[in-house]
């Protein structure tokens, strides 16, 4: 069979993933609902997929069933949802499958677009977890309830003063509102646009999104310091006679 789809280096996959992640936190950031951006996702999806396996996309668009071809050789199914409560595998193609990978394109406000991984394992594995019904088998996607543990557990690594605010990132690149020590509960991003606006950090990223919590908290922490560490110089100079 012949075919046109090139093949990628480990880093053309990466740069393509970074450009169609990119790419979908735009139009998010442009008001359109993830649902709507179907190709996208499933692009986001395979290129994911073929990171993280070493892997190329198959010669075709869903050859017989599956769209990645491990570095160890083994046929991936992979399946990217939004919002949706399942995804469907064709049953007359199911056995060309080694392995099937279920992911998931998560928009939050705070860490911005990321992929999580939902199901990783063998054909015969997944099939264990499915209903057959129509000629497909329906895998449901369900949504985890670990718990979380609090950020404030983790190691400060940057802050700086607000009026009688302190602003403070974590580790794990939370962004967290403080006053008197105690973190504040408040819609941490509303906060931040003001203040940024004021101390002259551009609200949105260098692809043209809006910056998502992390990155716009961190901008406003160092512009904060840099600021404060210029009139403490100024102020010095001044002092001496």
């Amino acid at each position: 069979m012949n075919s046109d789809r090139p093949t990628l280096t480990q880093v053309q996959i990466i740069q393509s993933l970074a450009e169609a992640l990119s790419w979908f936190e735009k139009e998010v950031s442009w008001g359109v609902s993830p649902g709507e951006l179907n190709h996208l996702t499933g692009r986001i999806g395979e290129l994911y997929a073929a990171m993280i396996t070493r892997g190329q996309m198959a010669l075709d668009t869903n050859q017989q069933g599956y769209d990645i071809v491990s570095a160890s050789n083994e046929r991936v199914s992979v399946k990217t949802v939004t919002t949706s409560n399942h995804v469907t595998f064709n049953q007359n193609t199911f056995h060309y499958v080694d392995r099937v990978m279920v992911l998931r394109i998560n928009v939050d406000d705070e860490k911005g677009v990321s992929v999580e991984e939902l199901l990783d394992t063998s054909a015969h594995e997944a099939q264990a977890m499915m209903r057959s019904r129509d000629s497909k088998f329906i895998y449901s996607v369900v949504r985890g309830n670990r718990e979380e543990r609090p950020v404030e557990d983790l190691e400060i690594t940057a802050q700086a003063p607000y009026a009688d605010f302190e602003i403070v990132q974590y580790e794990s690149g939370a962004i967290r509102i403080r006053r008197n020590g105690e973190v504040q509960p408040v819609v941490v991003k509303d906060m931040l646009r003001p203040i940024a606006t004021e101390v002259g950090v551009d609200l949105f990223n260098l692809k043209g999104g809006l910056k998502n919590t992390q990155q716009l908290g961190a901008d406003v922490i160092r512009s904060l310091n840099a600021r404060s560490s210029t009139a403490t110089t100024t102020a010095s100079r001044s002092s001496v006679p």
